[in-house]
């Protein structure tokens, strides 16, 4: 069995998430100590076999006495993970085990703040922002303090669906968090925007055929108007099957860390048009538009964060980079 660790104990000491104020400078320090092995631990062939890697909740205090609440603005529900802030800007910055923790991070969240469905992309409102230099997850809640409770136990459950990663969140006192520069996800298709979306669609954006189902909705909440008709219209087959897969994996946020089956690529496409998008898909691996990461069995691919303004002027305009020509 797992050794209990010293945040544990310092938590059940102090009284879990009501713990006074003068336990937050100790419960800060183990909770850095404790995010710092997990991040280690998070680039390992396994996660948390010793002893779980640890998340954190938290739901922020209101202000006393003119201080700046700790953990950010009050009415919102916060997590910690051992992932590097750097996400909120680059999605490339985690590996797939870090990808899947975050978006599973986002759904139980959202879950528990209980926004009501997503009608425009202007709704999203989760913000990303970092504590002690790992990567913080905020979201309003009408009763922060009871979405906090949930997402923890929520969390929980999750996680122990993702491969290879033993993890378990605990709830903390609000003071006991410095959350800092808390801002929107950059990228219209950030993929922990288009989680977001997704869960407030009434799915998970872990179930890959889900948000496939959703990927037109996606699309027009999230890319700017007309894109897709641009795409879709382009006269010469070839670069309209390279437009059309490169936005059907940028409506779907599978950037960087976020990735899907090469053998995907092809749907949405019939008869022979599908031997014509497995060839572009090819293609566009060759170009590094996107990028292969070899999985269990079969080939895996993402759109390739260092190409993103490239990529954008293909779907958007079809302008083809070097190495890519519509022949």
């Amino acid at each position: 069995m797992a050794s209990e660790s010293e945040l544990e104990r310092a938590l059940a000491d102090a009284g879990g998430a009501d713990a006074p104020r003068e336990w937050g400078a100790r419960l800060r320090d183990l909770l850095r100590a404790e995010l710092e092995r997990g991040a280690r631990e998070m680039s390992e062939p396994r996660s948390g076999r010793e002893r779980p890697v640890a998340l954190a909740v938290a739901a922020p205090e209101a202000p006393e006495g003119g201080r700046e609440a700790a953990a950010g603005a009050p009415g919102a529900v916060v997590a910690v993970l051992p992932l590097p802030p750097e996400l909120r800007a680059d999605s490339d910055a985690v590996a797939e085990r870090g990808a899947t923790l975050a978006a599973a991070a986002v759904e139980r969240l959202v879950e528990a703040a209980e926004p009501r469905r997503l009608r425009a992309g202007s709704d999203l409102a989760l913000l990303l922002g970092a504590s002690d230099g790992f990567l913080v997850l905020s979201y309003p809640a009408a009763d922060p303090r009871w979405a906090a409770e949930y997402a923890r136990e929520a969390l929980d459950d999750a996680v122990g669906a993702i491969d290879r990663l033993r993890a378990r969140a605990y709830l903390l006192p609000g003071h006991a968090l410095a959350v800092e520069d808390l801002r929107p996800p950059i990228g219209a298709t950030h993929p922990l925007r288009v989680a977001e979306a997704v869960t407030r669609l009434g799915a998970s954006p872990l179930d890959e055929d889900a948000v496939e189902r959703l990927e037109p909705e996606l699309l027009r909440l999230l890319e700017p108007a007309g894109v897709a008709t641009r795409a879709h219209d382009d006269p010469d087959p070839r670069r309209r099957a390279m437009r059309r897969i490169l936005q059907r994996l940028d409506g779907m946020g599978k950037w960087g860390g976020y990735h899907t089956a090469f053998d995907h690529l092809a749907r949405g496409f019939a008869g022979n048009d599908r031997a014509l998008a497995f060839e572009v898909g090819e293609e566009l691996l060759d170009a590094g538009l996107l990028s292969e990461k070899p999985s269990v069995g079969q080939r895996h691919v993402s759109l390739n964060p260092r190409r993103a303004g490239e990529i954008r002027g293909l779907i958007e305009e079809g302008a083809l980079p070097p190495g890519l020509s519509a022949r």
